[in-house]
């Protein structure tokens, strides 16, 4: 039983993920500390509010709403959610895309359907044959291109 544990434990996607999170929470205090140090005061600063907007709140009734520790927080998610995009995600996007080539996927060639030009059924673009009257027809080149097979004679 210990043993299976290990092996879930050492496991590659696992030690990644830890790593991940931890870089993450990271990355999220530093996010909050910005803007609480500066984005925060400088909206505060903006709306005539003097000082750490963050401290901002109404009351009603009795009931106490700090509704600047919302709008922080708020700010700082947004901060943290473009900077994850626009530094990890497109980059990451662009780096899959270069190495994705259109050797890599398969090429269905039967996919590709045309009409037999003697019974009008569909049949694959490659053949040569009509599975259905059994018509000699030359198969379309651009499906033969397509899947990488010889031009039929």
């Amino acid at each position: 039983m210990l043993n299976g544990f290990k092996d879930f434990i050492l496991r590659g996607n696992v030690i990644s993920m830890a790593i991940g999170l931890a870089v993450g929470a990271a990355f999220t205090a530093v996010v909050t500390g910005f803007s609480t140090a500066f984005i925060t005061p400088l909206i505060g600063l903006a709306t005539g509010s003097v000082g750490d907007f963050s401290n901002a709140r109404f009351t009603v009734e009795g009931a106490e709403f700090p509704y600047g520790k919302f709008l922080a927080a708020a700010i700082a998610f947004l901060i943290t959610a473009a900077v994850l995009y626009f530094c990890v995600v497109v980059p990451m996007t662009k780096v899959q895309n270069r190495f994705a080539s259109s050797k890599d996927q398969k090429v269905d060639i039967k996919a590709a359907l045309r009409d037999c030009p003697r019974c009008y059924t569909e049949i694959p673009a490659i053949a040569s044959r009509c599975a259905h009257c059994t018509s000699e027809i030359e198969p379309d080149p651009e499906a033969l291109a397509l899947a990488e097979l010889p031009a039929q004679r």
